[in-house]
C-alpha cells in the first residue's frame, strides 16, 4: 500500500529545518597549543644514552689530554746531536774579523724570507762600496712583489709551480728589474704593533686561496693577483708607487737607477755541481728556484772557494746559500764547522760535496750574507750576518763564524760581483 506523496513532502521539510537548527546551535572546533607530550619511558632512555655519550667523550678527552701531556714532556726532553766545540780554536768575536760595510743584523722572525734579508743586505753593502751611501733598503717591498710573480707563474703553469715561503737570492734581482726598490723608511711591510714579522696567517690564507683556484680551475690571472694583493695589503700594507726621497718625488724604479745606481747585470750567481758542465750557465735545481732560473755559473769546487775568498779579501761581500742543519752548526757557539765524525777535512772535495747534495743530506736550507774574514791557526774563518733566530742564541747576536770546511762542503751557491769571478776564472764572460 503506497504512502501518500502529499503526506511525505511536508514531513521531510520539517526534518531538514530541524537538522539545520541543530547544526547552528552545536559548538565549533577550535585550535589551541598544549605542552608537547614526551613519553617518560623514552625520555628516560634518551637521557641515559646522552649520559653514556658524555662519559665516552669525557673519557676520550682524558685520554687525549694525557697523550698531549706525554708529547709535551717528550718534546721538553728532546735532544739533537751537536758537536762539542771545547777543543776548537775559533775567532774570539766579530771584532777580530776584517769586515766590510753592512748594517747591523735584523731578524726575519716568523717568515720564510732569509733569501730576501740576505740579498738585500748584500746589495746595501754594494751600494756603499760603489757610491759611499749608507741606505737601508726594504726587504718586504721585494717579498710583496715576489709573491705576486710566484702566483703569476702558478697560474700560467696551471698549478704546477711552487707557491709557498722560500725563494732564491736571484729572485731579488728579478723583482728589482721590474718593480725597483724603496728605502726601509718608506715601506717596512709590517703592521703588527710589536714590529715583529709574522707571515704565518698570511701565507696560510694565500695558499688556501691558490689551492681553491687550482681545485676549481679558476685561472683568471688579473683576478687572482688582485685577490692575493688584497690579502697581503691586510697583513703588510700596500707598497708605495711613488715616494719622496731627499725632497724629490721618485718611483721605486727611479730610486734604483738614479739613487742606488746599481747595474744588476754586474752580479753573478755561482754554483759548483757535477750534474752540469763546468764553466757554463745552468739551472740550480731546487724547488725554491720556482722560475727555473738557468743563470747560475757552474765552476769546480776549488774555483768556487777561490772566487769567494778573493771577493771577501778584496773589498766585496758575498751572499751565500746552503745547508744549516748539521751537528757542527751551533747558534749557541756562534759557529759552523764540519766535525771529523761527519767527514775529516782532508776528504772534503767535489765528490763528497756532490754525494751529499744528491742524497739530500745537503739541502737548500738557508741564505746568509758573508761580510768579513780572518784566520785562526791557519784556518780561514768567515763572518756571516744571519737573519735567522738561531743567530740570536749565542753571544754575538745576528752573527755566525763559518770555518772554511763548512763553506766547501755545505754552501751550495752564492751571489757576487762579476769582477771577482773574472779575477779567478780566465775567459769568464
Amino acid at each position: 500500500m503506497k504512502r501518500s506523496r502529499k503526506l511525505l513532502v511536508p514531513a521531510l521539510a520539517t526534518f531538514f529545518v530541524s537538522l539545520s537548527l541543530s547544526a547552528q546551535e552545536a559548538p565549533k572546533d577550535t585550535v589551541r597549543y598544549v605542552p608537547k607530550y614526551r613519553d617518560p619511558v623514552l625520555e628516560e632512555m634518551k637521557e641515559k644514552n646522552a649520559e653514556a655519550e658524555k662519559e665516552r667523550h669525557a673519557e676520550t678527552e682524558r685520554i687525549r689530554d694525557g697523550q698531549e701531556e706525554t708529547r709535551k714532556e717528550k718534546k721538553e726532553r728532546e735532544k739533537q746531536i751537536r758537536f762539542d766545540f771545547a777543543g776548537v780554536e775559533k775567532p774570539a768575536s766579530p771584532g777580530v774579523f776584517k769586515q766590510h760595510f753592512h748594517f747591523q743584523p735584523i731578524r726575519q722572525f716568523l717568515t720564510g724570507t732569509c733569501w730576501c734579508f740576505s740579498t738585500t743586505s748584500f746589495f746595501e753593502s754594494e751600494v756603499y762600496r760603489l757610491t759611499g751611501q749608507e741606505i737601508k733598503l726594504s726587504e718586504m717591498f721585494t717579498v710583496y712583489y715576489e709573491y705576486l710573480e710566484k702566483a703569476r707563474r702558478y697560474i700560467q703553469e696551471r698549478g704546477d709551480s711552487f707557491f709557498d715561503e722560500g725563494s732564491e737570492g736571484s729572485a731579488v734581482i728579478m723583482i728589482w728589474r721590474t718593480y725597483g726598490i724603496v728605502p726601509a723608511e718608506v715601506y717596512d711591510g709590517e703592521l703588527n704593533p710589536d714590529g715583529r714579522y709574522d707571515h704565518s696567517e698570511m701565507i696560510a690564507e694565500m695558499k688556501a686561496y691558490v689551492e681553491h683556484v687550482k681545485g676549481n680551475d679558476l685561472w683568471d690571472e688579473d683576478l687572482v693577483l688582485s685577490s692575493l694583493g688584497l690579502i697581503m695589503d691586510t697583513y703588510m700594507g700596500r707598497p708605495p708607487e711613488r715616494f719622496i726621497y731627499e725632497g724629490v718625488e721618485v718611483t721605486p724604479q727611479q730610486f734604483l737607477a738614479d739613487v742606488l745606481r746599481l747595474n744588476l747585470d754586474d752580479y753573478v750567481c755561482v754554483m759548483s755541481t757535477l750534474s752540469q758542465p763546468f764553466y757554463d750557465y745552468g739551472e740550480y735545481e731546487v724547488k725554491a728556484n720556482w722560475w727555473h732560473s738557468a743563470d747560475y755559473y757552474n765552476v769546480p769546487l776549488d774555483e768556487f772557494y777561490s772566487i769567494l775568498t778573493y771577493a771577501i779579501r778584496n773589498g766585496y761581500t758575498v751572499r751565500l746559500n746552503g745547508d744549516v742543519s748539521e751537528p757542527g752548526y751551533n747558534g749557541f757557539e756562534d759557529a759552523a764547522i764540519i766535525p771529523t765524525f761527519d767527514l775529516p777535512r782532508e776528504y772534503i772535495d767535489q765528490d763528497s760535496r756532490e754525494f751529499r747534495f744528491n742524497n739530500k743530506t745537503t739541502s737548500d736550507d738557508h741564505d746568509v750574507h758573508l761580510v768579513g774574514y780572518t784566520t785562526v791557526e791557519g784556518d780561514d774563518w768567515f763572518l756571516v750576518k744571519d737573519s735567522a733566530s738561531s743567530a740570536q742564541h749565542g753571544e754575538f747576536k745576528g752573527y755566525y763564524f763559518y770555518r772554511e770546511d763548512y763553506i766547501k762542503l755545505k754552501m751550495l751557491t752564492y751571489i757576487v760581483h762579476r769582477d771577482a769571478v773574472r779575477a779567478i776564472v780566465k775567459g769568464f764572460r
